[in-house]
């Protein structure tokens, strides 16, 4: 098609709201570079327990570069490198790899390590852990690998913290790094109100790239008549942002896993159109959105910003044998 056909055939203009910060946060940035740097110092293959971050462009073009991802340690080549993924893992995958004789390389996100290093010292000091997260999320798995069966207990919903029975023993809370604000805020409230005495972290564990973009979607759904968000079913902080932006009053919300292939029907009518991605969504994908959206329709593109991010992380120490 050319341009001139492209542009006879466009709706009427549609403003949409961009959301910032969106995108990529210092702990997925530290963990994809570390599987190129990995790559570049090691050769191919290079082998990651679970994906790196939840996005399958990401891991797809990891992939084209020579990355081998699994699940098992037992695959992994003997003496070859193997990433932890930034959601971290369970003390007894590290204690495997080194069994196996693999080059661990953690690119657990420090945001997740915090919370680890809460639960192992909660646990030593002889209290039971109530863990705030998603049954099944990887993060999670490794939170709870941190600690001694029966020693920490998940909690979904503020419904569970109601009907939890603890054990005759003090009691402390985590929670996983990518929920809702709101929602963790309800369920640590019940805790709270139960267990006067729980003990908790001194600053929240719920990361500031996950704070930031609630907040940010907050700022572009109200009157919107739908909201796009550019992430991976997988992932936790991209789902939680379609659900932030219709309690904020977006009409509707999308979670768009490939924008090359997204039915833009979902958007015929809207005149405002508000725009954000998933903390693993890299910003090319942003743009591939957006240029549709031009594509289709007039577009006048209003950037909201609700703060500026500066935080980096050192990456993970790594030498050639």
């Amino acid at each position: 098609m050319t341009p001139e056909s492209a542009g006879s055939t466009r709706t009427a203009a549609i403003k949409v709201r961009l959301a910032s910060p969106r995108g990529f946060c210092a702990g997925v940035e530290r963990a994809v570079r570390t599987v190129e740097d990995a790559l570049a110092l090691f050769g191919a293959p290079v082998f990651v327990r679970h994906e790196i971050v939840h996005n399958a462009h990401v891991v797809g073009r990891l992939k084209a570069m020579g990355a081998v991802f699994v699940e098992d340690l037992a695959t992994v080549e003997a003496g070859r490198p193997v990433v932890f993924s930034a959601h971290g893992a369970p003390q007894f995958a590290f204690h495997e790899a080194r069994q196996l004789n693999l080059m661990a390389i953690d690119a657990t996100c420090p945001l997740v390590l915090k919370v680890h290093s809460e639960v192992r010292r909660h646990i030593a000091q002889g209290r039971h852990v109530v863990l705030v997260g998603h049954a099944g999320h990887p993060e999670i798995l490794g939170t709870m690998g941190q600690a001694p069966d029966g020693a920490v207990t998940l909690v979904e919903t503020a419904s569970d913290a109601e009907t939890f029975a603890p054990p005759a023993r003090p009691l402390a809370y985590a929670t996983q790094t990518t929920l809702s604000v709101d929602d963790a805020a309800a369920i640590i409230a019940v805790l709270a109100r139960r267990f006067p005495g729980i003990a908790g972290p001194s600053r929240a564990d719920i990361c500031y790239a996950t704070q930031n973009r609630q907040e940010a979607v907050k700022k572009i759904a109200p009157g919107a008549d739908c909201v796009l968000v550019v992430g991976s079913p997988q992932s936790s902080n991209s789902r939680r942002l379609v659900e932030a932006a219709l309690a904020a009053g977006a009409k509707a919300a999308f979670l768009v896993e490939d924008p090359a292939s997204f039915d833009l029907s979902a958007t015929v009518g809207a005149s405002i159109i508000g725009v954000t991605s998933g903390a693993s969504a890299p910003e090319d994908l942003v743009e591939t959105l957006l240029r549709r959206l031009a594509e289709r329709s007039l577009i006048a593109i209003e950037t909201v910003e609700h703060v500026r991010e500066d935080v980096v992380f050192k990456q993970p120490i790594m030498m050639a044998g």
